[in-house]
């Protein structure tokens, strides 16, 4: 009976651990595909290439705007 006991948490560890990574077939609602990414690309990737993109555009206009001789 201790024996049972003891493996018990064990037992449920492992069943967690299987049900948690197992490999699901069935697509996600956000796809990556639907979303506009490349296939293979991590959820939220188009929204962060939004970002990024900004950023960039962000930083180009201060590099202009520090160039400028306007302000002279």
């Amino acid at each position: 009976m201790r024996a049972r006991r003891a493996a018990l948490p064990a037992v449920a560890l492992l069943v967690a651990l299987t049900a948690g990574c197992a490999h699901h077939d069935g697509a996600s609602p956000a796809t990556p595909a639907a979303s506009g990414a490349p296939a293979g690309t991590p959820s939220g990737y188009a929204e962060m290439q939004k970002k990024v993109n900004a950023a960039e555009s962000a930083a180009a206009a201060a590099d202009r705007d520090a160039t400028s001789n306007a302000d002279r």
